[in-house]
This record gives structure tokens, C-alpha cells and sequence, in this order.
């Protein structure tokens, strides 16, 4: 074997630097980690991360509040860019915690993971749940204050970017000594009364130069938690005056929950009072607890879930689920929202096939057709549920979606199926608008296939069957659609190939008036047909886009033929009606019969055909009044292949010879209405239209 030539390889980085030691690892202690990857806590360092920093020490008074300890929460935007939130509820521990020696102020406020929601009897359902809260406002804070009220006086600490101590003046700007523990405030606490104070000043080492509180957005999520925490009375006050209209408060109560909040949200014409879905169930989880040597053990914990859930539907067609967890508002969902979809989409299509709105062989309804004009508030409240990450944004329990499935199924069943007059009347409506909503779905779908369809129909290649002309010129250039395969044979050699082109159909094609779009786009001959035309179909039919200048029927003069032409005629009318209107559509008139003349004179014809069997009379009472013999019998044409070339040229296809009738429509509504009564779906009108024409045909002529 020949020798491979020898390569060098680059050195990699990697292995050539071996200095990376233990040296260079780092190890982040306390809120370090906080400051230095802070969007791992609060999603983003702009305007979102601040507004979330505020509702983390909002949701820790609206927790007191659902644990029955508070019923006022007041924030407050001060001018120099701070906010302050003060609950009256039982106040942060002071006394010392036992395994730090420090007070429950400072060990909440500097510790990761610190606080009284781990499951330790002091919160049942809470909105926080990983103790990082509080601690993590505080380390991306310039300044922080935290004052308690417990009796027998206010006590209070303040903290520098996470460091307690001291601060010799107003604002994060002062001198800042660092000291541990908490200060009097000198103001006395009457017995039975606490509460909790916090106020912060934003650290712009951390946020954006833009990031500040948003006053809207305030009175948003305290809009929505007075719904949630029945009777709490939220207040938002912004001293900031950036609009130039001095202090401005808002104060938010609702005592009627989320029923008041499903009707503040919905705006539509009710088609439903609003229906509250509720009822609770447990179930069981593994979680590491502490035991008594202090170890973390797995265990298995009963939990209870309360699901409450307002829906209301209305006419609209926009949909409004909000969803929450405790307090806590899951904009991204979750588990609970997810069994809320299935039961309701399970439920409607149980229901409304024992009701039959829905037939044996309708499809089911989907999520999207039950969700139409709904509004609909969805919470669960539960001990220490599983969040995917910090900000708390989609409920990750695997166990919650199974009760609320159970729970909404059964509640929003009774209703469906209620026998009291008035629930039995919404429920009906509700079942017509949700079976309405499903078929103008089906049928949006079906439009968007069909124009589908029909866009590939036009943009492929002519069908090979077609035999084109070689003139380009559209006045001059016709299309004849002939019907049979033998009539296309004698036609191809009677034609002139120049300027006439021949499409081939196989019998009869589909009734267009009877049928779907759908349907007549799928169907082989009427899409050739359209396609060939060139021009479109429908709304998107453009009379300067057709390839020829006259449309000719050419089909059998007998019963079939007629029938094909009628055919081909409502296919025009329905979807290209602007060629008749026009008048480039016609039908060829073949004959109907063809008299052999014996020994004809010089200069005189051999064969003369005639149209109809009036005509033939006619023709043959002249030829035996003129002495001429006729050979016997007169031919009769069962069709167009019974001719040859010559003569279906001379007779049907020649410029020159031929006659042609013209489609015309002088009333479109009348034509529109006759096309419906012959072709339509609709029996009984055109049975009628026999009948009462029975007596006026001739009974003799009928070709039989």
C-alpha cells in the first residue's frame, strides 16, 4: 500500500491549557448568587423583573390575608422611585431563630430559602412557596426597610444591596453602617394589633436605566387578587405625579369572588349566568421533610385541593381564561387549566349527543368550539404546589389536573343536563352556540382546503388528455368539451388543429348544484375542465386569464347529450359565469339525420341533414315534390361517433357550416332560480315542474 501523507492536527485549546484548577472555580455565598444571576429569580432586569420584585412582596400580605391573619394590603410609590407595602397582618417573627441566632426579620430577608411556608403549620395555601422572596428583593435593593409591628412597640432593620445595618439618612444615598439585628422605632403597638411595613429602592447596578413601576399594571393585579381573596381590601396609591395630576389611589374590594370577576371580564350578550363549578378532593405526593434528627426524608403527604372555577358564556367569539394558583396568577397555565379544557371538551360532546344536538354521524366538537365566548376564572388552592421556576408562571402538579378534570365534569354535567326551566333553557342555547361554533369551524377548514385545491389545480400542468390548439390568439381559439371517447377520435381528425382545441369527458360529470365546492374540485372532469378554462373558478375568476374565445358543447343530439349539456351548463353558471355573460359559451348543434339522395343532379348535394324530426319531415315532402329519389332508410345518428371525419367537420365543427347555439343569460336571478329548481337538492319544486309540464309534450316525439 502506498504511504499516507502525514498530517498535523492543530493542537486543541483545550488540552493545551492545563492551568484550570480548583482555583478557578467560585463559590457564590448567600444573595451573591442573587446579584450575580438575577435573572434566574425574576425572569428580566427591565421593567418585568421590577414589577415582579413588587408583587413578591404584595403576594406575602395577600398570603396573611388567606390565612385569615390580614384584610388590608396598601402600596405605595414614593417619589424617589421606591415602594412601599404595608399588611396588616401578624407581622414577621422577631424573636431569634434557633439554629442562627438571628431575628426572623433578618434571617427571611438575608437567607435563601428561609420563611414559614415549607409546610411548618403557619400557611395552609400561599402563594410563596420557595422562601427566596423577600431575600431576593432584598439583595437587588440599594436600600431595604423592614418594619414590624408587634406588640409591645415597632421594631425595624434596614439592609444595603442584602447587609443589614444602619443608614444615617433618608433614601439609599446616606451613610451606611453594617450591624446585625433589629432597632426600636420607639412607637408604641396597642395589644391585637401587627402588621409588616416593607419599603425598597430599586439597586440600578442591577436594573435598567428605564426599568421603573407601573401604575396600571398595580391596579391590574390588584384588581384581580380582590377577586381571588374575597373581602381583602387592596390599596394603590402613586405619589409619583408624572402626568402632572398630583396623588393618585385606587382602592379595590369584591366580596362576590370570582363569580364578580367573570362577570367583570366578560362584555358580550350572556348566553349563561355565570356558573360557579366547585368542589375539593385529596390526594397524595412524595416530598422530602425534615425528621427529627434534622435529616430531609422522603415521605408521603396527604394534600387537599379546593378547585373553585367561574365560567360564563356569552355571544362574543373571544376567549378569557384566567387561571390561579392560590393567589398567584398562572398566565401560562398548567396542569389546572389543562384539566379544565379536557373535562369541558369531554362533557359538551357526552351532552350534547344525549340531547341530540349532535347526530350519530356529526364529529365531535373540539376544545376551540367549547371555549368560543367563554369567560372563565380557574382556581385551585392547595398546599406547597409544584411551579415550573420562580416566577410561578405554569403549575407543574401532575395530580391537580385529574380532581379539577372530576370536579368541572361533574358540576358543568348537571348543568348540561338540569330539568329546572331555566338552567334547561341556558343549557340548551349554550349546546346550539357550541355546535354553531363547530360548524363554521368545519366549514373555515373545508374553504381553506378547497382554495388549497384549487390553487394547486390551477398553478399544475394542463391534463394530458387535452388536445390543444397551435394559435395563441384568444379571440379566435375555441375549446370544444366533447363527451366519449369515440366521439374523440373522429373529432381530432375533423377539427382544425390550428385555432380548435378538444377536452375530452367521460359521461356525465358531477351536478355542481347539488354538490359542495370541495366536492367539485375533487371531482376529475370538472376540474380538468377549470383548469383547462385557465381562467379560475369563483371569486377568483378572471374572464381576461382564459386561454380560448369560445366554449363549445359538443355532445350526442339524444336524451344523454341534452343531459350532459345541462350539465356542463350549470357548472358554467355556478362558477364561471362571467363566459356567458360574456358570450363565449355555446352547445354545437349536430344532426339529428342524414338523407342519401340518388343520382343527384350536377352542382346538387348527395347528402342533406336535417335537425329535428320536423325538419326531416319537411325536407323529405320538398325532395319528393322535386323528383328526387331518397335511399332508404334515412340514416338517424345514435351519436357523434357514428359520423366520420368529413361529416362531423361539414355538420358540427366547420366555421363555415356549422350552427351554434349561444348561452345567454338575460336575468341572472331568474336563470339562478331555474338552475336551482332543476338541478338543486331540493325534490319536491322540481317534481311539481314535471307534472305540470306532463301535458304539453309530445308524447310521439319523445325519443324512446
Amino acid at each position: 500500500m502506498p504511504d499516507r501523507p502525514h498530517r498535523t492536527w492543530p493542537r486543541s485549546p483545550t488540552i493545551a491549557d492545563s492551568s484550570y484548577n480548583a482555583a478557578h472555580l467560585l463559590v457564590l455565598e448567600g444573595l451573591e448568587a442573587v446579584r450575580k444571576r438575577p435573572g434566574m429569580y425574576i425572569g428580566s432586569t427591565d421593567t418585568r423583573g421590577l414589577m415582579h420584585c413588587l408583587w413578591e412582596i404584595i403576594d406575602n400580605g395577600v398570603d396573611e390575608a388567606l390565612a385569615g391573619a390580614a384584610r388590608r394590603v396598601e402600596v405605595v410609590l414614593h417619589a424617589d422611585g421606591s415602594a412601599e407595602v404595608h399588611d396588616d397582618g401578624r407581622g414577621i417573627p422577631t424573636d431569634k431563630e434557633p439554629r442562627t441566632g438571628l431575628p426572623g426579620v433578618e434571617v427571611v430577608a438575608t437567607k435563601l430559602h428561609a420563611g414559614g411556608k415549607f409546610g411548618g403549620g403557619s400557611y395552609v395555601a400561599t402563594g410563596g412557596l420557595h422562601g427566596v422572596g423577600l431575600s431576593v428583593v432584598n439583595a437587588l435593593s440599594s436600600r431595604m426597610d423592614v418594619d414590624v409591628e408587634r406588640s409591645p412597640s415597632e421594631v425595624g432593620i434596614s439592609f444595603q444591596r442584602g447587609v443589614p445595618g444602619v443608614f444615617d439618612a433618608d433614601g439609599p444615598g446616606g451613610g451606611f453602617t453594617a450591624k446585625s439585628g433589629l432597632s426600636r422605632k420607639g412607637k408604641r403597638v396597642a395589644k391585637g394589633r401587627s402588621g409588616t411595613r416593607i419599603r425598597f429602592w430599586p439597586d440600578r447596578q442591577i436594573f435598567t436605566k428605564e426599568a421603573g413601576f407601573v401604575f396600571e399594571d398595580l391596579l391590574g393585579r390588584a384588581r384581580q387578587t380582590s377577586y381571588i381573596v374575597p373581602g381583602l381590601e387592596l390599596v394603590i396609591r402613586d405619589q409619583r405625579d408624572l402626568d402632572g395630576e398630583g396623588v393618585k389611589e385606587e382602592t379595590f374590594r369584591h366580596d362576590g369572588g370570582i363569580a364578580e370577576f367573570a362577570e367583570y371580564l366578560s362584555h358580550g350578550e350572556a348566553v349563561t349566568d355565570v356558573l360557579r363549578l366547585q368542589g375539593k378532593d385529596v390526594f397524595t405526593e412524595t416530598v422530602p421533610l425534615l425528621d427529627e434528627a434534622g435529616h430531609m426524608t422522603p415521605q408521603e403527604v396527604e394534600r387537599e385541593l379546593q378547585v373553585d372555577v367561574a365560567v360564563r358564556w356569552d355571544t362574543a367569539y373571544d376567549t378569557s381564561v384566567r387561571s390561579f394558583v392560590n393567589v398567584i396568577a398562572t398566565p401560562k397555565g398548567g396542569t389546572h387549566v389543562a384539566g379544565f379544557e379536557a373535562a369541558l371538551t369531554k362533557t359538551f360532546n357526552d351532552a350534547m349527543r344525549a340531547a341530540k344536538v349532535l347526530k350519530v354521524n356529526d364529529p365531535d366538537v373540539s376544545k376551540e368550539d367549547c371555549l368560543e365566548g367563554l369567560t372563565a376564572i380557574v382556581t385551585v388552592r392547595l398546599a406547597e404546589p409544584q411551579f415550573e421556576g420562580q416566577t410561578k408562571e405554569i403549575l407543574g402538579t401532575p395530580q391537580v389536573r385529574s380532581i379539577v378534570r372530576k370536579v368541572v365534569a361533574g358540576e358543568l354535567k348537571d348543568f348540561l343536563t338540569s330539568t329546572k326551566r331555566a338552567e334547561k333553557a341556558q343549557a340548551r342555547r349554550l349546546m346550539e352556540k357550541v355546535q354553531g361554533a363547530a360548524r363554521t369551524r368545519i366549514a373555515a377548514r373545508q374553504h381553506k382546503e378547497n382554495q388549497r385545491r384549487k390553487n394547486a389545480l390551477e398553478s399544475s400542468s394542463l391534463p394530458t388528455k387535452l388536445a390543444d390548439c397551435r394559435s395563441a390568439d384568444n379571440d379566435r381559439t375555441e375549446l370544444f368539451i366533447v363527451e366519449g371517447d369515440s366521439a374523440l377520435g373522429t373529432a381530432k381528425m375533423a377539427r382544425s388543429s390550428e385555432f380548435q382545441a378538444l377536452l375530452p369527458i367521460r359521461g356525465k360529470i358531477l351536478n355542481v348544484q347539488k354538490a359542495s365546492t370541495g366536492d367539485m374540485l375533487k371531482n376529475a372532469e370538472c376540474a380538468s375542465i377549470i383548469q383547462v378554462v385557465g381562467a379560475g373558478s369563483g371569486r377568483t375568476f378572471d374572464l381576461d386569464a382564459r386561454r380560448y374565445g369560445k366554449i363549445i358543447f359538443m355532445a350526442d343530439a339524444d336524451s344523454d347529450g341534452a343531459h350532459i349539456r345541462c350539465l356542463l351548463a350549470t357548472l358554467f353558471f355556478k362558477y364561471m359565469p362571467e363566459l356567458i355573460a360574456d358570450g363565449r359559451v355555446y352547445s354545437a348543434v349536430p344532426p339529428l339525420h342524414r338523407i342519401e339522395i340518388v343520382n343527384p343532379r350536377k352542382g346538387q348535394d348527395k347528402y342533406v341533414y336535417t335537425y329535428t324530426d320536423a325538419e326531416l319531415q319537411r325536407t323529405l315532402a320538398d325532395l319528393k315534390r322535386r323528383n328526387l329519389k331518397v335511399k332508404d332508410p334515412v340514416q338517424r345518428y345514435k351519436g357523434l361517433g357514428e359520423m366520420d371525419a368529413d361529416q362531423l367537420a361539414e355538420t358540427t365543427m366547420d366555421p363555415r357550416h356549422r350552427t351554434l347555439r349561444k348561452l345567454t343569460i338575460d336575468d341572472a336571478d331568474a336563470a339562478a332560480g331555474v338552475f336551482e329548481l332543476l338541478m338543486g337538492s331540493d325534490v319536491a319544486p322540481r317534481k311539481e315542474f314535471i307534472v305540470a309540464g306532463a301535458y304539453d309534450v309530445d308524447v310521439e316525439a319523445l325519443d324512446a
